[in-house]
Parts: structure tokens; C-alpha cells; sequence
């Protein structure tokens, strides 16, 4: 692993389109390719700090930049006494908004999902109450299962008014790269966050027993002028998730 880290640095380093101007940039993204292609699997502990600044060349206090922000983002964590590891469980840091698709591409998985609804249809009281919009207005929606690889994770029913959104059928993975190529990815986001037990129907989904401990999250996500983009609520698996969040004082 040690060489293919030092590797992936030193081809960013000389590629002038791949390259970043600071040294702790270049050797995070590094860091993250050698998690996406694999050649470090999750568990697996990270060179020392000493380490990566003698095999490249670095100051530790680089090596520990790159690492502070790999660790911020959920994919890798530090245990005190015993180094900085890949993320074995999803940690979602809920300081960034970011897509699941986004999320688990950066950890190196393979996102994909099962649709059960993609369609069109009069907004209900409830969505339109979340959306802000008239009632009779028409909005996309989208119910899948959020898969990594063949592991399903999360279950999620997503709302867009069809003002922004006229075709859902154009949605295959990320809704948020679709809105971004509409001029409508969203800026700001407002969630709830509940531990739930799973049903039956949504245990059998996500394969794991009924009752087993669950996150159910609502987003309500706006665009900079303030209009409401998206409305989505979403079952994720309690054994895989960790939401985090950064608390500071004033």
C-alpha cells in the first residue's frame, strides 16, 4: 500500500492536469484515489505521520492537513494510540452537502440504485407543505433503494417540483448531479435526523431483521434564492451509517 500511495503522489505531482498547486491538496486526493482503486481496503491503518513525511518527502505538518481532512469527510478515522485507518463504517459528515452518490464514490463503492417510483404526479398536502407550493402543482418523484456494490443501504423517496425536475426518467444515480446540470443543485440544506426500528417492508429491503436499529432522515434543500429544491426522506441501516456532526463554541 506504502508504494502505491507514494506512487499515486508522485503521478499527480508530475501530471499537469491532475496536479494541485499545495502539496497537503495533491496528497489527500492521492490518498483518495489509492481508497477508490482499492489498493488499501477498509480497516486497513495508514502509514505513520512519520512515515508518509519521510517516504515523500514532507513536512508532518502537511502529512497531517491532507490526513485532518480525509478524516472530516468520514473516510478515514483516527484511533488515539493506534493510527489513522480507512473508514470501515460510512461516516457522513453533516457539517458537507453532499449526494450519496457523491459519498460512497469517494470511498471507493460502487453506487447504485433500484427504482420503485420514477414519475410525475399532483403534490400531496405533505409535500406541499415541505415545498412550498400551491396545491394541484405537479412534482417529480423518486423511491429507490440505495445500493453499494450489492449491499443495499439506505431506502430514500425523494421530491422536486416538476417546474425543476420535468423529466425524473433522466435520473439514474445522483439527483444531485442532475439538478447541478439544470442550474439547480442545492446550497443549503435543513434535516432531521431520528432513530428509528425498521419495519418489516423496509427490514426486507435492506436485509437485515425486522426491527433491527435504523436512521430516518427528512431534507428540506434550497437553491441560493431561497426556493425549496428537494424534499426527501430516507431509511439508512444503523449497522452502516454514522452521521457526525462538528460542534464548536462562539
Amino acid at each position: 500500500m506504502e508504494t502505491a500511495l507514494v506512487n499515486e503522489y508522485r503521478r499527480l505531482s508530475r501530471d499537469p492536469a491532475a496536479s494541485q498547486p499545495l502539496a497537503y491538496l495533491r496528497l489527500r486526493r492521492a490518498i483518495r484515489n489509492v481508497v477508490e482503486h482499492r489498493d488499501i481496503e477498509p480497516g486497513q491503518a495508514l502509514p505513520s505521520e512519520r512515515d508518509l513525511s519521510r517516504l515523500l518527502q514532507l513536512s508532518r505538518v502537511t502529512v497531517r492537513k491532507a490526513i485532518a481532512g480525509l478524516v472530516e469527510e468520514g473516510l478515514l478515522n483516527q484511533r488515539h494510540g493506534a493510527g489513522t485507518f480507512v473508514a470501515e463504517r460510512i461516516i457522513k459528515p453533516m457539517s458537507r452537502l453532499t449526494s450519496f452518490t457523491e459519498d460512497l464514490r469517494a470511498r471507493g463503492l460502487n453506487p447504485r440504485s433500484e427504482f420503485f417510483e420514477r414519475g410525475v404526479g399532483e403534490v400531496t398536502p405533505e409535500e406541499s407543505m415541505a415545498l412550498n407550493l400551491s396545491p394541484g402543482v405537479l412534482v417529480a418523484r423518486l423511491h429507490r433503494v440505495r445500493y453499494a456494490k450489492e449491499e443495499p443501504l439506505a431506502i430514500e423517496r425523494s421530491v422536486v417540483p416538476a417546474s425543476i425536475l420535468p423529466d425524473p426518467m433522466v435520473v439514474h444515480d445522483s439527483l444531485y448531479q442532475v439538478l447541478e446540470t439544470l442550474g439547480a443543485r442545492p446550497r443549503r440544506a435543513l434535516q432531521r435526523l431520528r432513530a428509528v426500528s425498521l419495519g418489516a417492508q423496509q427490514a426486507r429491503l435492506l436485509h437485515v431483521a425486522p426491527g433491527s436499529a435504523g436512521l430516518n432522515i427528512e431534507r428540506r434543500s434550497f437553491l441560493d434564492d431561497g426556493r425549496v429544491v428537494e424534499f426527501t426522506t430516507s431509511w439508512y441501516r444503523g449497522d452502516i451509517y454514522d452521521f457526525v456532526a462538528e460542534l464548536q463554541t462562539d
